[in-house]
């Protein structure tokens, strides 16, 4: 990691008031989650098919046992990103996270101010009445029951109309912050910020790869991910391609000093 570089970053995010972060799943993979598009990734295993919102009405059973053991990962706990960027929260430095990562692990690091654009996995809903389930509860219902998806909380005669949904923002599928209101309330964020920070996202996947674009212009865009981005050279764009948690630990060691 090339110091100078480092330093300016650091340098940046000290001075920095209003940092709003956005975070894919680089950051999540440091703590033993698979991420989506690489060679490692979910989607060698499996197309993209399987996790839209088609396939789910065509088998909501395999689509169930697909995101249980993929998608689903009560154990994990927050590595140092997640914990140094809770930290700079309660310092007041970072405002708000906006994350592709439905694994919770932000809100278990001790982060509050975070937006879920592509959902969670810690609830299913049904899609007639919006009763909400734990993941638990669906774990339990698919283990006890045949047509575990239905929900029994409301009735209709197309079973269809009241499946029960994970949480998640699914190919073809739409999610609460995809409206204008949510969209207007993120854009407004990113456009107070005085520094964006991008943590392990290659920006590749629409609507959330244009959230850049909307800070004011000469707002430094600092990205920390091992492959590249669309915003890669952008003007007031700062490239750290190596690991998320050691990079903020050495940021954060500038910036708060261990106490020896």
């Amino acid at each position: 990691m090339e110091s100078s570089l480092l330093q300016t970053c650091t340098n940046l995010i000290q001075n920095a008031k209003n940092i709003v972060v956005l975070t894919g799943a680089g950051i999540s993979t440091e703590s033993g989650i698979k991420d989506f598009r690489s060679q490692t990734g979910i989607y060698q295993m499996a197309p993209e098919y399987i996790l839209s919102l088609d396939n789910f009405y065509q088998n909501p059973d395999g689509f169930y046992q697909f995101a249980i053991e993929n998608l689903y990962h009560p154990e994990a706990r927050p590595n140092q990103g997640h914990e140094i960027l809770a930290d700079w929260e309660n310092d007041g430095k970072v405002s708000h996270i906006i994350t592709q990562n439905i694994d919770g692990l932000h809100q278990k690091a001790g982060s509050k101010q975070v937006i879920e654009f592509h959902g969670t996995m810690k609830t299913a809903s049904c899609q007639k009445c919006r009763k909400t389930y734990n993941t638990e509860e669906m774990i339990n219902r698919r283990n006890t029951m045949d047509e575990f998806y239905v929900c029994d909380h409301c009735s209709t005669s197309a079973k269809n109309k009241r499946y029960i949904k994970p949480d998640v923002v699914l190919f073809g599928d739409t999610g609460e912050w995809f409206t204008m209101e949510g969209f207007n309330e993120i854009i407004n964020i990113i456009h107070q910020a005085d520094c964006l920070l991008v943590l392990g996202t290659s920006l590749k996947v629409t609507p959330f790869s244009t959230f850049p674009q909307y800070r004011r212009e000469g707002t430094p865009l600092i990205i920390v991910n091992k492959g590249d981005t669309p915003f890669d050279h952008n003007k007031d764009s700062y490239v750290i391609h190596d690991s998320i948690g050691e990079t903020l630990t050495t940021i954060n060691n500038h910036i708060n000093p261990p106490i020896s």
